[in-house]
């Protein structure tokens, strides 16, 4: 059974993409589980291997991901937003 798609702000999508994007907060604000935790995980995995030298490369990636998709959602109007990421349920780029 699908859920009800509720408005959600393409601002605090955006924000929450940009300053806590590589939590994948801005993916669980979104209702992408699945999403935010591959982030987190990535994210922590990273952390952990920077310790090695080898983790700053795929830290520098989930980076770059959160910040285009912080940009995209800044971008977009409302409704287009909201037809793009919360109804049509798109949860990359």
């Amino acid at each position: 059974m699908n859920q009800p798609a509720y408005p959600k702000s393409p601002i605090a999508a955006g924000l929450l993409a940009l300053f806590l994007g590589t939590l994948g907060i801005h993916k669980f604000y979104l209702g992408y589980t699945k999403e935010g935790v591959i982030l987190l995980v990535g994210t922590f995995l990273s952390y952990l291997f920077t310790l090695v030298l080898i983790g700053i490369i795929p830290l520098m990636i989930i980076g770059v991901v959160c910040l285009i998709e912080a940009i995209l959602y800044l971008t977009k109007s409302e409704a287009d937003f909201n037809a793009i990421y919360v109804q049509g349920h798109k949860p990359w780029f």
